[in-house]
């Protein structure tokens, strides 16, 4: 069974999330604070962390950032009181792949746990590395070259790639972008989907106009088009 890691300063909260995971029949990890947690998840490489982000010593935005610098794989839903856009924008650009704001209900808490496993599955079979000509980039590293020159993208350019690459060839929708990439409808708009993928396409594409790899699905969303790096 999976092991989760609660990385959770408050003792009552931390003492329920436990129970209700062990319940499950997940395997439960627990540290008090951010830099406890931070090594507890280095050195134990669990399946899924529950993160709380106001900690005393190590937030849990600090704890996100390192573990994504140390490419751990380790998928990671941030749990906080702070419910605002913002917020939401700031946890996810650190690395996380959810964002639940307090209070929440059990049922809600286990359902996204089980999403986040799931896709975990479907991402073991997604390639590490993609190829665009002589783009080369490190989905799990986080890292883009052209040639032998580093390569700039964001977090949520990874994460849009990496999201593509789960089901290479079919369209993914701009509300699954949101939705995954974001975290639940955070923005109210799909222009925000459609200019980070034209963003993308300006990075990794010779003629951004007519795109190779990156393509449009008219009325659904965009692909990845892995026949094009043949």
């Amino acid at each position: 069974m999976e092991r989760i890691l609660i990385i959770e300063d408050e003792l009552p909260m931390r003492t329920a999330l436990e129970d209700v995971l062990g319940a499950e029949g997940y395997r439960v990890l627990t540290a008090p604070d951010g830099e406890r947690g931070l090594e507890r998840a280095v050195a134990e490489k669990p399946d899924l962390i529950l993160l709380d982000i106001m900690m005393p010593r190590l937030d849990g935005y600090a704890v996100c950032k390192e573990l994504r610098r140390l490419s751990n794989p380790a998928l990671i839903l941030m749990l906080t009181a702070k419910g605002q856009i913002e917020d939401r924008v700031v946890g996810l650009d650190a690395g996380a792949d959810d964002y639940l704001v307090k209070p929440f209900s059990t049922d809600e808490l286990l359902a996204r746990v089980r999403a986040l496993l799931r896709r975990a599955q479907r991402l073991a079979s997604v390639p590490t590395t993609l190829r665009f000509g002589e783009v080369e980039i490190d989905l799990r590293r986080h890292q883009a070259r052209r040639g032998s020159r580093p390569l700039h993208l964001t977090a949520k350019e990874f994460a849009m790639l990496r999201l593509m690459a789960e089901t290479p060839g079919e369209p993914v929708s701009r509300e699954r972008f949101l939705d995954v990439v974001w975290g639940y409808n955070a923005f109210p708009t799909t222009r925000t989907v459609d200019n980070h993928l034209a963003s993308l396409r300006s990075k990794l594409e010779h003629d951004p106009e007519a795109p190779r790899w990156l393509k449009t699905v008219h009325g659904v969303g965009y692909k990845l088009d892995l026949l094009a790096h043949k």
